[in-house]
């Protein structure tokens, strides 16, 4: 069970983890991730489109309680 304050801190971390380096943006263009280029893997497509509609469906959830 994924909350909103877990998916920011997580999202946070990771801008942290990148802050400086052009390493994000060449995650989301070719999608391989890794510090050296000899542990990088091709991401599973699969599983990385099932990550995003969890995380959609996660942002509509929290979009759609009332304060």
């Amino acid at each position: 069970n994924t909350n909103l304050f877990a998916l920011m801190v997580h999202v946070l971390g990771e801008s942290i983890r990148h802050a400086g380096h052009a390493d994000i943006l060449r995650e989301g263009l070719d999608g391989r991730t890794g510090v050296r280029a000899e542990n990088e893997q091709q991401i599973d497509e699969e599983a990385r489109a099932a990550y995003c509609a969890k995380i959609e469906q996660a942002a509509r959830s929290a979009a759609s309680i009332k304060a």
